[in-house]
Formats: structure tokens, C-alpha cells, sequence
């Protein structure tokens, strides 16, 4: 049955993608029986290109998803080449590693508490340093520039292409390669940046790109922090999408290839940008300079990526504040009494989401970590790895625009009369959640000492034996982690379930993305926080249960 496996994966990630796309597409150019569109068009074009604002709605989102990537990556860059192999650089990785399984929404909430006028950060400094017994009357948050939903991506995409970047470094001599350019005189973030980074690079560059593909097409974080007066272009599509004149369709679908074109654009810029440094490091280290006094630089480095760190789990724990406050003041740094009444207040109204979300992320975690799980124990018996195009296809998902293809897959599900199921809703969760698993998986997956597995063979166990009593106990806390990663992306799934559920399955994000736009902290403190909750439990189980398990087996518990 192993066999199966690879086309099922294939069938899982591509299809509901092509399927998507030309449900999108063809709407475009006015094709979509069910609503009277029974010939190809340019109209729904053309009623975009009318609507006030849109290009610089695309442009905005343009820009973000290009100085989104390009600041985190420099973060990323810059602390591993001026902290690599160090105490710090141990100490750092593991602050912010945890931040990968806070859901997006989570951290734009925390992060909005953290910077608005009325925010932490203004408490903390008022009245005795700013002189403010008021809010400042600043646009911080929501502000025209988009620089607020700018910098809530980076704190949440730093996490990720840093754990990308630790998955690829072992693939790479860096140690080696950092020791031989100190020898030869050169700094060390420079040496590292000559010598390890361009191979480096080339391991993570599919990751760079999925992150623009998801900065420039974000919704979510755009609902919480993007610009207001126009609204980014994703955040306009899915309101033409949802709005009660059906025949918005058809300009929506045509807004959604405008999204999925101004994405590629911004990958062909990166590629264009990517031409461009390649000689110009070349030039630079051809000129001999050494750049030995970097010690300000590398400070800077780590304590970036320390503040990033410490702004979102500040974030959080303001969250956490806020639904459990009472009468709360500016500029009060803490508030006047702490109470439970938020929380009974919205408890009934929590059940539902929670169980839903709850149960979509179990069912579609426990699919993703199956069929991984079968790819990998395939590409055992092969010995073949698929290489760059399979490793292309895991990544497909993720570099598609989620509005280009969802809108489509939508229209196809209401045609057939499958949406706002559970089946259609899980499947697509399957689609974003089973990328994350594989990756996390398959690095230590591969890298499993397969001498164990010939020891069980040589005493005569079968296979299947060998692969439950053997192999599964030595990898189940990867196994658990991956499973916890695929948790925490389902739970933050916010547009595949708003489109595909047809708003008959509210979760946690979805509601939280909704209360957004009230004003009333306390509330979206308790359901922000609970969506950060429920990653960090499956990530805690992760770590336990293999302990629990294995508490007299201590070379098992080291794996």
C-alpha cells in the first residue's frame, strides 16, 4: 500500500490547487454557469480596473510582501553569521523558536496591544517619561503606509525562515568554512556571509519565496494591522467575495488574478534583486576588505532578534492581561483589579469554535502526519528522495497565493454542493498543513540510523515489526513535534476556513479576526489568547508524552 502513498500526496496538494485555479480563473473572464455567466468576458476586468484605489491596493501589497522578506531575511542573516556556534545563538534559538506555533492573528492581536497609542509600550513610559496622561493622536496601528502590518509580519516570519535556516545548516560546512575565513584575517559575520551563506541560501530559497507569496497575499494580519483608506488588495477581494451581490463574483475572481500577478511580480523582483547581489558580493570581497571590527554589528544582530522575540511574547502576555483585567486606565501600567468575568461572559459563546477548531486541527493534523509518515517510509524501500521537484511540490501550496486559488475551489465546492462541509473543510486544511508536517519531519526522518532497523532484519523481524517497534519509538517525539507544527498551522487557518466553511464553521480565528474591528480589548483578549493556547498545548504534549513514555529508557528520551 506504501506505494500509494506518493500520488496520494500528490493528489492532496495539487489537485484541489489546480481545481482552485481554474475555478478562479475562468469566473475572470465571466465564465460561471451558476450565475448566468454562460460566455467568456474581459467585464469583470474591467469593472476592477474601475474600482478607486486598486492600484494602489496591488502596489501596497507589493511593497509589503517584498520589505516584509527582505527585513526578515536580513534579520535572519545577520544573526547567523554574527552568532553561529555560540552560547548566544543557542540561548536565542530557543526564544524564538516557540514563536513559530503562535498563529498569526495571535501575534498581530498582542503585537496591535503592544504599539497602538493606548498600548503597553506607551504605559510603560507615561506620564514619566513621554508626559502623556492621554493617548497620543497617532495613526500607529492600521496606519496609510502599511509599516504596522509591515513589522507584525516580520515578528512572525523571523521564527519561521530561522528554524528553515537551523533545518538547512547541517547540509552545509559553515563551522568549517566560518574558522577557515577567520584564519585568513576576515570578521566573522562577513567570513560567514562570503563562505557559508550563498550555499546556504540556495537550501532556503524555496522557503524565502513562500514567505513573500504569503506576506504579499495576507489577510488576517491585514484585517488586524494593514492600512484602512484603500485596505490592502487581499483584504478588498475577500470583501467583493462575501458581498451579498452575487455577481461580485465574477470581479472578485478577476481581483484574485490581479493577486495572483502582483505575487509573481514580486518573486521576479526577488529573483531580479537575487542577479543583482550575487556580483555585487563579489565585488565587495574582491576588494580584500576584511571587515574585522564587527562587534557593533553583531550586537545589533542578536539583540533584533532578541526584541523581536521579546515584543511578541510581551504581545502575548499582554493578551493574556487584558481578559482577565478589570478597570483598566491609561496610562496605568497594570490594571486596577483582576478578574474571571470576561471569561464566564464569553465562555458559552467560546464552546462552539473551540470544538470545531479543535476538531478540524485534530482530523487534518492526523491525515498530514499519515500520509508523511507513508511518503517517507516509501522513500525507504526506493532509497529515491524525489529531489528538487518533489521538494517543489511540498512548497507549492504554500507559494500560491491562498486567495488565488481558495476563491475558485470555493465556487467549484458550491457547484458541486460540497462546501461548508466537514469533509471539504478538513480537506483544505490538509492542503496548508501537510507541507509544514513533511518538512518538519523529513529532516529527522532521513537523518535516523538505519543500522537499527538492519539489526531487527538480521534477528529476523518482519518489516512492519521493525517499523513499530523500532523506528516509530526512536522518532516519536520528531513525529509528536511535526504533529504539533501541523496543529498550530491549522489552528491559525483563517481564509480556507472562512471560504470554504461559507461561515457555517466559526473557530477561534475566525471569531478573533471578527472581533477585530470592535473595541472591546477584554473580549479579544480572551479569544486571542486561547487560540495561542491551544498550539502551545499540542507543542507541550509533544514534549511530554514521549517522556512519560520513556522515562526508563534515557537514550530514547535523548533522541
Amino acid at each position: 500500500m506504501l506505494r500509494f502513498a506518493p500520488p496520494l500526496a500528490l493528489f492532496v496538494l495539487a489537485v484541489p490547487l489546480a481545481c482552485g485555479l481554474m475555478g478562479t480563473v475562468l469566473p475572470a473572464f465571466g465564465f460561471l454557469p451558476a450565475l448566468g455567466g454562460y460566455q467568456l468576458s474581459t467585464r469583470p476586468f474591467a469593472d476592477l480596473f474601475g474600482q478607486p484605489g486598486l492600484w494602489r491596493s496591488a502596489l501596497q501589497a507589493l511593497m509589503i510582501g517584498l520589505l516584509t522578506t527582505a527585513i526578515s531575511l536580513a534579520m535572519v542573516a545577520g544573526f547567523v553569521c554574527a552568532w553561529y556556534g555560540t552560547r548566544a545563538f543557542r540561548l536565542i534559538q530557543h526564544l524564538v523558536s516557540p514563536l513559530l506555533a503562535v498563529p498569526h492573528a495571535a501575534a498581530a492581536f498582542g503585537f496591535a496591544f503592544m504599539i497602538a497609542p493606548s498600548g503597553y509600550l506607551a504605559r510603560l513610559f507615561s506620564p514619566w517619561a513621554t508626559g502623556w496622561e492621554r493617548p497620543p493622536d497617532l495613526l500607529v496601528v492600521n496606519d496609510p503606509a502599511g509599516f504596522a502590518l509591515i513589522a507584525g509580519l516580520v515578528i512572525k516570519e523571523v521564527p519561521f525562515l530561522l528554524l528553515v535556516t537551523l533545518a538547512a545548516l547541517p547540509q552545509v560546512p559553515a563551522l568549517r568554512s566560518l574558522r577557515l575565513s577567520q584564519s585568513l584575517g576576515y570578521g566573522r559575520m562577513m567570513g560567514f556571509m562570503f563562505t557559508a551563506w550563498p550555499p546556504l541560501y540556495r537550501q532556503i530559497r524555496l522557503a524565502v519565496f513562500a514567505v513573500i507569496a504569503y506576506a504579499s497575499a495576507n489577510v488576517d494580519v491585514a484585517f488586524i494591522l494593514g492600512p484602512t483608506t484603500p485596505q490592502t488588495l487581499p483584504v478588498r477581494l475577500v470583501g467583493w467575495m462575501n458581498d451579498p451581490e452575487l455577481s461580485m463574483r465574477f470581479m472578485a475572481c478577476a481581483g484574485a488574478c490581479l493577486q495572483i500577478a502582483v505575487t509573481a511580480v514580486a518573486l521576479l523582483i526577488w529573483v531580479a534583486l537575487e542577479r543583482i547581489a550575487g556580483p555585487v558580493a563579489e565585488g565587495i570581497c574582491e576588494t580584500g576588505r576584511r571587515f574585522r571590527r564587527d562587534g557593533f554589528a553583531r550586537l545589533a544582530a542578536g539583540g533584533m532578534m532578541a526584541a523581536s522575540a521579546l515584543l511578541v511574547f510581551g504581545g502575548l502576555g499582554v493578551l493574556a492581561l487584558w481578559s482577565i483585567s478589570g478597570l483598566w486606565q491609561f496610562p496605568s501600567a497594570l490594571p486596577d483589579a483582576l478578574t474571571w468575568r470576561t471569561w464566564q461572559r464569553t465562555g458559552p459563546a467560546l464552546s462552539g469554535p473551540l470544538a470545531t477548531t479543535i476538531i478540524i486541527a485534530l482530523a487534518a493534523t492526523a491525515i498530514s502526519v499519515a500520509i508523511a509518515l507513508a511518503c517517507l517510509q516509501r522513500e525507504n524501500e526506493t532509497g529515491r528522495t524525489g529531489g528538487n521537484r518533489a521538494l517543489a511540490l511540498v512548497y507549492l501550496p504554500l507559494l500560491v497565493p491562498q486567495i488565488g486559488f481558495l476563491f475558485g475551489l470555493q465556487l467549484l465546492l458550491i457547484a458541486g454542493d460540497a462546501d461548508a462541509s466537514w469533509a471539504a473543510l478538513i480537506l483544505v486544511h490538509v492542503v496548508f498543513v501537510l507541507p509544514y508536517v513533511f518538512l518538519s519531519l523529513s529532516a529527522p526522518w532521513r537523518a535516523y540510523d538505519r543500522r537499527y532497523e538492519a539489526v531487527a532484519a538480521a534477528l529476523g523481524a518482519p518489516s512492519r515489526r521493525i517499523f513499530w517497534r523500532v523506528r516509530m519509538p526512536m522518532l516519536l517525539r520528531a513525529v509528536l513535534v511535526a504533529a504539533a507544527v501541523g496543529f498550530a498551522v491549522s489552528v491559525g487557518q483563517y481564509l480556507p476556513t472562512l471560504l470554504v466553511g461559507a461561515g457555517r464553521f466559526p473557530t477561534i480565528t475566525t471569531e478573533a479576526v471578527a472581533l477585530g474591528s470592535g473595541g472591546d480589548r477584554r473580549v479579544i483578549g480572551v479569544y486571542a489568547f486561547l487560540q495561542m493556547l491551544l498550539p502551545f498545548v499540542g507543542f507541550a504534549l509533544a514534549t511530554l508524552v514521549p517522556a512519560l513514555l520513556f522515562r526508563n529508557r534515557r537514550a530514547i528520551r535523548g533522541l
